[in-house]
């Protein structure tokens, strides 16, 4: 089932225990936001992940940011 807004993120209780993931993968939301941390040269991050696109990891970004909530952390 994809989420309602965003085609390319789908969740199934019996995939990653229904994490948000890219669809048609077993990429958890979650992992790509640590794939492109660790691989800031998207030609390298490809060549290790080719079954993403520039298009999921947008809606990745784009779901990501609709799901944090618009709080400052200060540490008292």
């Amino acid at each position: 089932m994809t989420v309602p807004g965003f085609p390319r993120i789908s969740f199934d209780p019996a995939i990653l225990n229904g994490q948000p993931c890219v669809a048609g993968t077993r990429l958890s939301v979650r992992r790509v936001l640590d794939i492109l941390a660790t691989y800031p040269d998207r030609n390298e991050l490809f060549a290790n992940f080719p079954g993403l696109t520039e298009e999921d990891i947008g809606e990745v970004l784009r779901f990501a940011a609709a799901n944090v909530a618009d709080e400052l952390f200060v540490e008292a």
